[in-house]
């Protein structure tokens, strides 16, 4: 699948801006703070609903204008899809596809694929856990559209349960606030451990490509990995002690057991014991503790961590296979019908040094579109060389 066309209005920087792209090789080359990373960020969001710079929509309007518009035109074999996606001030957002009637906003996610490098990748290895499990809930999500309503369910409970511990420690809790926590529970438990599992299938999906995209780009002297840390394994009685056998007969408090091994099912009953084994702390301190919310992604090199104890090129080394591995990911989805995903480098080669580049350049030349940004030619090594686009206040400026 490739970019063909790309249309905005209002959106950030630009009051209007069309661009048309071409398979293969893309770079646009512009000044910093001129709005390269705009394009790139609109694109981004087209296949996600986020921005990989902010948490709110708010900023991605053009200054004084209520609405943005993303125009694109995706191509995939003889086949070409036409998307639209209006970001609403005000109100939800919305889309169309091949310019039917508008659809919620996030009957568009599946359709576009991306795979965007930044320098705010940073965050994955140095950054609170919050920002890994963005990562695989942003990944999941391309993969598999529905669990959005996943992701959305669990955030919604979460939200109800949480405001009923803020009652009981406002000492505002009643008979009849326990009973409905005990519904919000039940509740709670089963989007959570859909959520859970489909976590645990990706790591487990992700971590054989994390190795080897960490060993294409460095000598191969450490092996990278990723493991999956639940609540559910640090699971702690209202005394702060580790569960009991009588208070989690089936074993949740274990670190040692595999998760990976239990159904949605299973994965369920052990949050309703989670949940009912930390009722007094979660109500003393008026927050849900346990769930997917404050799930961890330990990435870890050699024997360590990679956080803490990474030097800055192993960081960078690790972001960047993080993200080489959703790519490889997402690639073994396109053989079995899914759609090989859009590479976007946003100027990532200025913060990489020369090695870096090189293999990192030969490792996603061959994908079917690479778009990158740089503010100088010098920055790009030969092995991406394609189309240009001089990148200009307000606009573009195509050099061929």
């Amino acid at each position: 699948m490739y970019l063909e066309h790309l249309s905005l209005t209002d959106f950030r920087s630009y009051a209007q801006v069309d661009l048309r792209f071409d398979p293969g090789v893309t770079v646009l080359v512009g000044s910093n703070g001129i709005g390269k990373t705009n394009l790139m960020e609109a694109i981004g969001y087209l296949a996600t609903l986020s921005s990989h710079r902010v948490s709110a929509d708010g900023p991605l309007l053009r200054f004084g204008t209520d609405r943005a518009l993303i125009r694109a035109k995706l191509v995939r074999g003889e086949q070409s899809t036409i998307l639209e996606l209006e970001i609403n001030g005000g109100r939800a957002n919305r889309g169309r596809i091949n310019r039917s009637n508008p659809v919620r906003a996030r009957d568009l996610l599946g359709i576009c694929h991306t795979v965007l490098f930044a320098p705010e990748d940073l965050a994955l290895v140095k950054g609170d856990p919050s920002n890994r499990r963005r990562f695989l809930d942003e990944l999941l999500v391309s993969l598999i559209p529905r669990h959005a309503a996943t992701r959305s369910d669990y955030d919604r409970v979460l939200k109800q349960r949480n405001a009923l511990l803020k009652s009981a420690r406002a000492g505002k809790f009643t008979t009849g606030h326990e009973a409905t926590l005990d519904v919000w529970d039940q509740h709670m438990a089963r989007a959570g451990a859909e959520l859970l599992h489909a976590r645990l299938e990706l790591v487990e999906r992700l971590r054989p490509h994390l190795n080897n995209a960490y060993a294409q780009l460095t000598d191969g002297s450490k092996a990278a990995d990723a493991v999956y840390r639940s609540t559910l394994q640090n699971m702690m009685d209202d005394d702060g002690e580790p569960a009991s056998a009588s208070t989690a007969p089936s074993g949740p408090g274990n670190p040692a057991e595999d998760l990976r091994l239990l159904s949605v099912d299973e994965l369920a009953e052990r949050y309703v014991q989670a949940f009912a084994a930390s009722r007094r702390k979660e109500r003393e301190r008026g927050i849900s503790l346990v769930g997917p919310h404050r799930d961890e992604l330990e990435l870890v090199l050699g024997q360590a961590p990679a956080k803490g104890y990474a030097s800055h090129g192993e960081t960078w080394s690790m972001c960047l296979s993080l993200r080489l591995a959703s790519y490889y990911v997402m690639l073994d989805d396109a053989r079995t019908g899914g759609s090989a995903p859009i590479l976007i480098l946003d100027d990532v080669f200025a913060e990489l040094d020369v090695q870096r580049r090189r293999k990192l350049a030969a490792i996603v030349a061959g994908a079917e579109q690479v778009l990158v940004t740089a503010a100088v030619d010098a920055d790009i090594p030969d092995e991406l060389s394609g189309r240009r686009v001089k990148v200009i206040p307000g606009g573009i400026d195509e050099q061929g």
